[in-house]
């Protein structure tokens, strides 16, 4: 059976700090380029960051709006996938949902989210005073 599991949405005050995780199962993340998007309400779905598929030499790629905040990662014995996030702030709000398969990750896939093959099911980040 096919699952990608993803938790650690929450609501936080501005300036602090979630751990977003996807867990595979039923199919591995290794070899495939993977990334992290979000959409907040009335807005279109964005591409947060991407890294790519290489295990040996992976590259990463992030949003303007949340260099030096956000981190991706992978963890190939667990077959997951991580966010951290650091510094929140308000207009980080929105449903955030992990993918895998993607194509190429850069400036000119970081948006791509419909040539990706899985799926989250989505975690809502609520950043509020």
């Amino acid at each position: 059976q096919v699952q990608f599991v993803e938790s650690g949405g929450g609501l936080v005050q501005p300036g602090g700090s979630l751990t977003l995780s996807c867990t595979a199962s039923g199919f591995t993340l290794d070899n495939k380029a993977l990334g992290w998007f979000r959409q907040a309400p009335g807005k279109e779905r964005e591409g947060v960051s991407c890294i790519s598929s290489s295990s040996s030499d992976s590259y990463t790629y992030y949003r303007d709006s949340v260099k030096g905040r956000f981190t991706i990662s992978r963890d190939h014995a667990k077959n997951t996938m991580y966010l951290q996030i650091d510094s929140l702030k308000p207009e980080d709000t929105a449903v955030y949902y992990c993918a895998a398969g993607g194509p190429l990750c850069g400036i000119y896939y970081l948006d791509t989210w419909d040539s990706y093959d899985y799926w989250g099911q989505g975690t809502q980040v609520t950043v509020s005073s």
